[in-house]
């Protein structure tokens, strides 16, 4: 009977699902922002579909992403139930910031959206569209300001790419950086600033209610769902998809690399992470393992050579 007992008990162990993963994010920003958004978003997912049991986030804003990325790596390392969400951003803030941490020091696991970047100027503004924009860059580019997100960031690096591609000294464009959206939205509607740059996400709500004027996206050709014509077809070759990414602490055995992987890809497979994506008008650029490290790798490159383009790196 004993042994009977000991067998049914190791058979209902053996049964049971295994326990799902608590994970901690780190969002390497301010509340708003478009780290914070992914960091809630993936918590909603991983809770809601029981990939996680419990998922917490929490906000280490500065420097563009690498305050929070210097404690991540150094408080974390073997920690398989930590996650940090960076991108594009963080990679040029590395570069500019001469940050002794760089995404070497983590376990880089997936690129998950990409999102293109969007000009909005205040509703009484002037500015009516690019052309009138790119207008006053030509007249006198320090008296058109910038609000956006970190310096070298994807927002910085795309008003660079704007200005160059307008005869423009990329160097002398007045941007302003912030550290979350949250705050530069408050300098736009509060007409504090020429006009915005950011990922459309984080100026929807205020472009529908009419409180900001979209007058441009970045991307090659339209996009489905957002009324505003690209910055070519305002006359500027110009074209920026922000990425963002999810990373693991270093230090991890494979197995709970694997492990990691397992459960961002169960999120990203599922209804609701899809339904986030079209929600918020993310694209799904999902790339996993070996090809996003490789990928990760010529990111740095190019993002390196734009920033000595705009002055930023010597």
């Amino acid at each position: 009977m004993k042994h009977f007992f000991l067998a049914s008990l190791i058979a209902g162990a053996m049964a049971l699902p295994a326990l799902a993963a608590d994970y901690t994010i780190i969002a390497p920003a301010g509340p708003g922002g478009g780290w914070d958004q992914t960091a809630r978003s993936i918590q909603t997912v991983l809770q809601d579909e029981k990939i996680s049991g419990s998922v917490q986030v929490v906000n280490v804003p500065g420097a563009g992403g690498t305050i929070g990325l210097a404690q991540f790596a150094s408080q974390n390392s073997g920690n398989p139930n930590a996650l940090i969400v960076g991108g594009y951003v963080m990679v040029g803030a590395i570069l500019t910031n001469q940050s002794p941490v760089s995404l070497k020091d983590v376990t880089p696991i997936a690129r998950l959206t990409g999102e293109y970047e969007a000009i909005v100027v205040p509703a009484a503004s002037p500015i009516q569209n690019m052309e009138d924009l790119i207008k006053a860059l030509k007249a006198d580019p320090g008296a058109v300001s910038w609000a956006g997100g970190s310096a070298g960031g994807t927002d910085h690096i795309t008003a660079g790419l704007i200005a160059k591609a307008a005869g423009v000294d990329p160097t002398k464009i007045n941007y302003v950086a912030y550290a979350g959206g949250g705050e530069a939205l408050a300098a736009i509607l509060g007409n504090q600033v020429t006009a915005g740059i950011s990922g459309y996400g984080e100026f929807e709500a205020q472009v529908k209610a009419g409180t900001l004027r979209l007058i441009a996206i970045s991307s090659a050709e339209r996009v489905e769902g957002i009324d505003a014509p690209t910055i070519k077809e305002g006359g500027l070759d110009v074209v920026v998809q922000n990425w963002r990414m999810i990373a693991a602490a270093p230090g991890l055995s494979a197995e709970q690399v694997t492990a990691i992987n397992a459960d961002i890809e169960k999120m990203v497979n599922s209804e609701g992470w899809k339904t986030i994506l079209k929600t918020k008008g993310w694209q799904n650029t999902y790339l996993a393992g070996d090809a996003f490290k490789a990928q990760l790798d010529e990111d740095v490159a190019a993002t390196e050579s734009i920033l000595k383009d705009i002055g930023l790196v010597k």
